[in-house]
């Protein structure tokens, strides 16, 4: 699993449109947010949103990064001309956030809510627990506060209902009716929907209504299966001041024309730990044991190749790695390590997909012996015996060090044999 941010607007429009089931009706929203990136025609917005014209409004960047009114980022009780003025002008400029610098480029829109009180909710998925806060004095300094926060925790192992009193303990009883509903059907919205972490804050009543004005949401990316129809967010976004190296850029366009998933993140280029894992979930598992095994430092790279890429897909996917991997000796003048995992595919043609990686180590066999590099493949799945027996031969014919093993391996027994040299398998 891994834990990926989404944009306060797609948190919002996924949570003011899944709320009314999980309260019986009781909890509704009426305008939803507003989402303005480069492509934007910001003068035909009111066209399909006539409320433009009709309420005051709020602008803020949406890209992942807190503290924007403190950044001066945040525009308050705005005409529409108002709020188009300032997205023109903060559109594609840099901004420093902390340490990150990066361009604004997303920009959210949405009614400018007058109130007196403010109130915080989150919820956070642990390893023993989802533990459930929430305090009447909510607001950008609600550290400064914590000690009114109260929780509750929801063990997985017990009923997934949850007590919410303990949380409004000391509040009205026109606020408990309102509240009480409101935060058994966050907490099944978070459970529903595999959120790992949820904030709102802060929140408040106005008429008798609960008005959403900050939001934060974590996801499980491994999730998206179970959530067809429900996450309508397409890619997630990259982290604000994060922009694609080429090589990034050029794997997600390959991504953009197939079927099948091809994923790249660059971690560390200087790194000697290089990975080409097949599956979402396998990538996962093999990064975290690398971490886990303390050389999170020395790794370089994350991503995928699944879902039965071709040959040629394959191929350019690995090139793309080993062009960066074979650039420059490590600086400690070790071996650098190529592990080619996965788990047991269902129905990738592991045959295939070998042949393309092994088109591209035959391409790149000099410039891997220049570095030095050892190579540990693991996989199983259809044809899998054909294509480890083309690694086997591949690393005699190009004269690198290959160790091959298939599913009679545990899928990340391969991590400490490639990381402490270890390996028994066949070259």
């Amino acid at each position: 699993m891994a834990r990926r941010g989404i944009r306060e607007y797609d948190a919002k429009r996924i949570f003011y449109r899944m709320m009314p089931q999980y309260t019986g009706e009781k909890i509704k929203f009426d305008i939803m947010p507003i989402l303005v990136d480069p492509g934007t025609e910001i003068e035909k917005l009111p066209e399909e949103n006539p409320w433009l014209h009709n309420m005051r409004l709020v602008v803020k960047p949406d890209q992942l990064f807190g503290k924007r009114g403190k950044s001066g980022l945040v525009l308050l009780d705005a005409s529409f001309e108002e709020a188009a003025n300032f997205i023109r002008q903060k559109m594609g400029k840099s901004a420093k956030i902390g340490q990150v610098k990066g361009k604004l480029t997303h920009f959210l829109v949405e009614p400018f809510i007058p109130h007196d009180s403010e109130y915080y909710v989150a919820i956070k998925m642990e390893a023993d627990a989802d533990h459930i806060y929430f305090s009447t004095q909510g607001g950008v300094d609600i550290e400064s506060v914590w000690e009114t926060v109260k929780e509750v925790s929801v063990s997985p192992l017990e009923d997934q209902e949850f007590d919410s009193e303990p949380l409004l303990e000391g509040l009205s009883a026109e606020e408990k009716k309102l509240l009480a509903p409101f935060l058994k059907g966050t907490y099944q919205f978070f459970l529903n929907h595999d959120f790992v972490y949820f904030e709102i804050n802060p929140f408040t009543i106005v008429d008798r209504k609960i008005k959403v004005l900050d939001m934060v949401a974590k996801v499980d990316d491994t999730a998206a299966y179970q959530n067809v129809g429900v996450w309508d967010f397409g890619e997630f976004p990259e982290p604000f001041g994060k922009d694609p190296t080429p090589e990034e850029a050029y794997i997600k366009s390959l991504d953009e024309k197939t079927g099948a998933s091809l994923k790249l993140t660059i971690l560390n280029p200087e790194g000697r730990i290089w990975t080409m894992v097949a599956g979402g979930g396998a990538s996962v598992v093999y990064a975290d044991t690398i971490v886990d095994m303390g050389f999170g430092k020395e790794l370089s790279n994350y991503g995928e190749y699944s879902g039965d890429p071709s040959t040629e897909l394959t191929y350019l996917y690995a090139k793309t790695i080993l062009s960066m991997m074979t650039r420059s000796k490590h600086r400690s003048g070790k071996e650098k390590v190529l592990i080619i995992g996965g788990g047991i595919a269902n129905f990738t043609d592991v045959a295939n997909t070998f042949t393309g990686i092994i088109q591209a180590m035959k391409e790149y066999s000099d410039q891997m012996k220049e570095v030095g590099v050892r190579i540990y493949v693991r996989r199983g799945g259809p044809n899998f015996k054909a294509g480890l027996e083309k690694m086997k031969e591949v690393g005699s014919e190009i004269g690198i060090p290959i160790k091959v093993y298939g599913p009679e391996l545990h899928m990340t027994s391969i991590i400490p044999m490639a990381l402490r040299d270890e390996g028994k398998g066949v070259n």
